[in-house]
């Protein structure tokens, strides 16, 4: 219904019932999607790591988000993570 209101829409429409219907071209676009997501996650796992470390040796929540580009959840809940991670520290 849409299509048939916006020309772009049903283009739209057209040209991925195309590319359902051709294999070769299917079988492209999920491996370039493939390797879009693997880049993505290899970016947010080094942005992760940098994180780790700026927080270990202090940086503020507010300046590691600015430098990363993670959100300020993200942040929190990697310092979470770590402190969970670390052996309690024993006042004896």
């Amino acid at each position: 219904m849409v299509a048939e209101r916006n020309p772009q829409v049903g283009k739209a429409v057209v040209k991925l019932r195309e590319l359902s219907a051709d294999e070769r071209a299917r079988d492209l676009y999920e491996r370039r999607e493939k390797a879009r997501r693997d880049e993505n996650m290899r970016i947010r796992g080094m942005k992760l790591t940098i994180a780790k470390n700026l927080l270990a040796i202090g940086i503020s929540i507010e300046n590691i988000v600015q430098a990363t580009g993670l959100s300020q959840e993200d942040v929190v809940e990697l310092r979470e993570t770590i402190q969970l991670s670390l052996p309690s520290q024993s006042t004896n």
